[in-house]
């Protein structure tokens, strides 16, 4: 039976560097932006918001779409990521992150290049480099109205 998966993320920009999150999957530590899945109920801007605060402490503002991805991931399940541009409003230092995020990174382009082993999938790279050539979808025009 096909396994699809609806997700979030978020590429969180601050004085040129990336917010990531060094966190566990299946075993293994690895790298990701801000992300996770929509709860029943929950637009998906305002999945994206939640997921960014519950992983970073970092309160956000969604200003832009940077489209969807597809990914066949090796545990037999397909993700469908809407991800996002978000602008940082704010950290939370009286707030927890959630249990499986290890560290909270800002990380230039370059240093995420450098490991590119350690990403949780192509798509954390494949929105930086989204983010790097401008595409920036408006989301009043689009997101708001769909979702």
């Amino acid at each position: 039976m096909w396994n699809a998966r609806l997700t979030v993320a978020c590429v969180v920009v601050h004085e040129g560097r990336f917010l990531m999150v060094k966190e566990w999957s299946e075993g293994s530590l690895v790298i990701n932006q801000p992300a996770g899945h929509v709860e029943k109920g929950e637009s998906l801007v305002e999945a994206a918001v939640r997921e960014t605060l519950e992983e970073t402490c970092w309160s956000i503002e969604i200003t832009h779409g940077l489209g969807v991805s597809q990914y066949h991931a090796p545990n037999g399940n397909t993700y469908f990521r809407h991800s996002f541009i978000g602008r940082p409003l704010g950290f939370d230092d009286e707030r927890e992150r959630d249990s499986e995020i290890v560290d909270t990174l800002w990380m230039s382009a370059e240093e995420l290049k450098a490991c590119i082993a350690e990403h949780r999938s192509p798509m954390v790279l494949n929105d930086i480099q989204r983010y790097r050539n401008g595409i920036h979808i408006p989301i009043e025009g689009f997101y708001r109205d769909l979702f």
